[in-house]
């Protein structure tokens, strides 16, 4: 039985509202369902909440201070806190377009691709998205992120 906030608290990047609303539900039989309850809090977001959430995210290989503990761990498991001055100036010049295209940071969960390579792939398609379609895309990479960190997380 999961019944304690504290440990999840930090499973979606400086926004702990999200576990604190799914656990006025609680206690959870097991992860899958905590996870279900999570990914419903998002869901029943307002837009102005979801958006904060996406943008409470750190662009990719972007080398910033902020980087909660677990992108951080995300990020040089995947290669990107050590780009080489190409690879640097390529997901610096996505970012900006993608960041001013949708007002937000591009999010994929790194630790479900196969390399920078897939990531950069990925970015530059994504980018051909409309507004609503990479927001939602934007939440189902949150939420696999989430399921991920869920798991590292011992009961």
């Amino acid at each position: 039985m999961i019944a304690e906030s504290g440990p999840y608290l930090g499973l979606f990047e400086h926004s702990p509202w999200v576990v604190e609303r799914a656990f006025t539900t609680s206690p959870f039989p097991d992860k899958a369902s905590l996870h279900a309850a999570l990914v419903a809090v998002v869901a029943d977001a307002s837009e102005a909440e979801q958006l904060a959430l996406i943008r409470a995210h750190p662009e990719l290989g972007a080398g910033q201070a902020d980087l909660t503990a677990a992108s951080q761990a995300e990020q040089q498991k995947a290669g990107l806190r050590a780009l080489s001055p190409e690879e640097f100036a390529r997901f610096t010049a996505l970012n900006a377009a993608y960041r001013e295209k949708f007002g937000f940071p591009f999010i994929i969960c790194v630790r479900l691709q196969p390399g920078k390579a897939a990531i950069l792939e990925a970015f530059a398609k994504r980018l051909e998205h409309d507004p609503v379609t990479e927001k939602e895309a934007a939440l189902r990479e949150i939420g696999h992120i989430t399921w991920l960190r869920l798991q590292d997380i011992t009961p």
